[in-house]
C-alpha cells in the first residue's frame, strides 16, 4: 500500500491499518488509484472517498519535565507588569 498511498508519519500508518482491517485491501487500492493521478494521494483523501472516519491516532505520552525555568521567567514577568501598572496587581495576573 506504501507505493499507492502517501503515509507520511506513524499516525497514518495507524491509520492505514485500521482501514485495511475495516475496509479492505482492495477497496483502498482502488480508491488510492482511482485518486492517484499523477503522484500518490493522502491517506485522508482515500478515507474520504471511501466515506470513512478512521479513529484518532494514539497520542504519545510526552513526560512531564521539569519547568521550573518557565516558571521563574513567568513570576518574573508578572513583577514587571505589577510594577509599571499597580492596578493589576490587586487584581492578581
Amino acid at each position: 500500500m506504501n507505493q499507492l498511498i502517501r503515509i507520511l508519519n506513524d499516525g497514518d500508518r495507524e491509520t492505514l491499518a485500521w482501514l485495511r482491517k475495516h475496509v479492505g485491501d482492495v477497496r483502498v487500492a482502488a480508491a488510492a488509484r482511482h485518486l492517484g493521478g499523477n503522484g500518490k494521494p493522502y491517506l485522508s483523501a482515500v478515507c474520504r472517498y471511501l466515506g470513512v472516519r478512521p479513529p484518532t491516532p494514539h497520542q504519545r505520552i510526552r513526560p512531564v519535565e521539569d519547568c521550573t525555568v518557565g516558571d521563574n521567567y513567568l513570576a518574573q514577568i508578572r513583577q514587571v507588569l505589577a510594577q509599571r501598572n499597580p492596578a493589576l496587581s490587586k487584581h492578581q495576573l
